[in-house]
């Protein structure tokens, strides 16, 4: 044990006639090893330790339990930085042990102590009291560093039961630390798959039984105590001791709901018509795949309908683009009105629409739907102070007749689409394979159910009105 060099005593003990014989250990010692200074009560104790930060304090118990505990306190506000060693007869030994569970670092049995003993529990108080003090700094910059952190951090112990929660992980949990403390992570932490909703298991445990490190699955949810749903992502690690055995485990794991988010609304914004809000071609081919899987599953059909408007950019050179625009808006919507929910309406770009229709039992069922969006198209459009009178040509084709992919199809669509605007507006064309053929001579389909309008018009609210003929407005 390494020499006490200069160590500063406070000691309390009641005064009395009889010499102290701790005094006269510490004075037997000589003034270079020990400063000693005495004082009969804790309130004296305090003036002195105010005014002189000692590094150990001897406490004399001859006190009730309450009030030792008390004088523990009272001392430790005094003088944080001081040890405090307490000086107790035999049958006071538990009141002792439990004023050092409170805080204070040693005690020593009055009548069983020798100098040496002494020596050494001065000497073993300080280094604990240093120590105390070291790990306390320590844990509080730990503690201040967790709370700083965006990432939520929560450790179990070996039996999986919460043993600490940062800030963050209160809040996003909605448990508190004191709350959550011993419970079990599936107590408080609900982790569950974003799609299926089947609850993740334990993660930590997995951790801790398997000593490995690991991540929670893709699009996992945290349910937090209020109900409150939140996309995390995680990393999971055992925690160690000295020996390498581990003792629990540690999640940390961040909100990226912002983030799932973006990504959604940057998919949406890839697959969608900025316009119209419609799916685009990009999503158009994944779903036209989807129905043609499904047709040839049910051994059914599926349709591609090419509609084209009929005199669209004379709107857009008589009225502006901004009025062609919301044009575009209200036919869009009108299309979706028509069609049934498994259907799918898409801006193909400019003034085009592909409309696909699937789960169909015969051909012959596109007629319905294509008589509705030829009639809704044709019906008087509000836009601003405008009335618009536009109509629309349609082009069909059918799986599996017509074509075995979505490419095809909407190309063979395209084609029909073509025939029935030579064939007049406000018409439609199923498609044939002799179109596809350059020079064949276009005859009327006996199909149309729908007379083609001459000429179309479009109506301003003020009194007056322009007719154009439909020749020069097609596109």
């Amino acid at each position: 044990m390494k020499d006490i060099q200069a160590k500063n005593v406070l000691l309390i003990e009641n005064q009395s006639e009889t010499p102290s014989p701790i005094r006269a250990m510490l004075d037997q010692a000589g003034s270079s090893v020990y400063r000693v200074a005495d004082v009969g009560a804790i309130c004296d104790a305090e003036k002195h330790l105010a005014r002189n930060p000692e590094e150990v304090v001897l406490l004399d118990l001859g006190m009730p339990e309450e009030n030792l505990l008390e004088a523990v306190r009272r001392i430790q506000m005094t003088a944080p930085h001081a040890a405090i060693v307490l000086l107790c007869n035999s049958d006071e030994e538990p009141i002792a042990v439990h004023a050092v569970q409170q805080g204070a670092q040693d005690y020593l049995i009055k009548g069983q102590i020798e100098p040496r003993d002494l020596k050494r529990a001065l000497f073993n108080a300080v280094e604990r009291k240093t120590f105390e003090e070291t790990l306390l700094v320590e844990k509080e910059r730990a503690q201040v560093t967790l709370d700083c952190i965006g990432d939520a951090v929560v450790c179990t112990d070996v039996r999986g039961n919460i043993t600490f929660m940062n800030r963050v992980a209160e809040t996003m949990t909605g448990w508190r630390l004191k709350d959550a403390a011993g419970r079990t992570m599936v107590d408080c932490v609900r982790i569950v798959d974003a799609v299926t909703r089947k609850a993740i298991l334990d993660p930590m445990a997995k951790a801790a039984s398997q000593n490995q490190t690991g991540t929670l699955p893709l699009n996992c949810v945290l349910i937090n105590r209020d109900g409150r749903e939140i996309n995390i992502e995680d990393s999971v690690a055992p925690i160690h001791n000295n020996h390498g055995q581990v003792t629990g485990a540690v999640i940390v794991f961040r909100d990226v709901s912002a983030t799932r988010a973006l990504e959604k609304e940057l998919t949406n914004s890839a697959q969608h018509d900025f316009l119209t809000g419609l799916p685009n071609r990009i999503l158009l081919n994944d779903r036209i795949g989807q129905a043609i899987a499904l047709a040839h599953r049910q051994r059914g059909h599926a349709a591609v309908l090419f509609m084209d408007l009929d005199g669209f950019k004379y709107v857009n050179d008589s009225l502006g683009h901004l009025i062609g625009d919301k044009l575009l808006q209200s036919v869009a919507k009108r299309l979706l009105d028509c069609v049934r929910s498994p259907d799918t309406v898409v801006r193909q770009g400019g003034d085009e629409f592909i409309v696909l229709l699937q789960e169909l039992k015969h051909p012959q069922d596109v007629v319905f739907t294509v008589a509705r969006l030829l009639k809704t198209v044709a019906r008087v459009h509000l836009v601003d102070s405008h009335e618009i009178n536009i109509t629309t040509s349609i082009g069909v084709s059918v799986y599996p007749s017509d074509g075995q992919d979505g490419e095809t199809l909407i190309q063979n669509a395209d084609i029909a689409m073509y025939y029935a605007k030579k064939n007049g507006s406000q018409s439609y064309r199923f498609f044939r394979p002799e179109m596809a053929l350059e020079g064949v001579e276009i005859r009327p389909s006996g199909r149309d159910i729908w007379n083609g309008l001459d000429w179309y018009e479009f109506k301003s609210a003020t009194p007056a009105a322009k007719r154009l003929d439909a020749n020069s407005t097609i596109n």
